[in-house]
């Protein structure tokens, strides 16, 4: 990723905790904001002076968490979380909970709820015919909330989807949700 020295340019900071797709997460930033300086680290200082601070993430969530654990980056992304704008991408966002069924394992409990695998007893679209876990395709997410996040995009956009876990919180903190085949975030 590009680094440049400029005061001016605002850092957006992609945490590397060994468990995401880095490049393709940084080369997205470098396109919706070419004029900024895009940095991937796992250096923790560099996440706290950073601007923005993405947190993407792909893997199992016990691993995850270890893996964030051993670079000692905790106290930088749960005061990043609290304090500047920040994106939880995949299981960077469903580490922010509070725990996952996944390994049965603590989140980082910034955000009430917990993450759940899709019940396989429950999987059954509206014509009773059988969902696959993981689900993997592409949905319609409904904007819940008015947020920044969702400027240019389209209400019904469609994103792409692979996981087996998914987010069970408060509607009141969830900006997004999609079905398969019920709603979740």
């Amino acid at each position: 990723p590009r680094v440049s020295c400029s005061e001016s340019l605002m850092r957006i900071t992609v945490v590397d905790y060994g468990m995401g797709n880095l490049r393709s997460v940084a080369k997205a930033l470098e396109r919706v904001a070419p004029d900024e300086e895009v940095v991937v680290t796992s250096d923790p200082d560099v996440v706290q002076s950073s601007d923005r601070v993405v947190f993407p993430g792909q893997g199992a969530m016990p691993d995850c968490m270890r893996e964030m654990d051993a670079r000692g980056l905790r106290s930088a992304i749960l005061d990043a979380a609290r304090s500047k704008p920040f994106l939880g991408i995949c299981i960077g966002l469903q580490m922010l909970f509070e725990r996952s069924e996944e390994g049965d394992v603590a989140g980082l409990g910034l955000l009430e709820g917990n993450v759940r695998r899709f019940p396989r007893n429950r999987m059954v679209d509206a014509e009773g015919r059988k969902l696959k876990v993981p689900h993997m395709g592409w949905n319609m997410v409904r904007q819940t909330h008015t947020h920044p996040l969702w400027e240019g995009i389209d209400q019904n956009a469609r994103f792409y989807f692979v996981h087996s876990y998914h987010v069970v919180a408060d509607t009141n903190i969830t900006a997004a949700e999609t079905d398969y085949p019920t709603p979740f975030v």
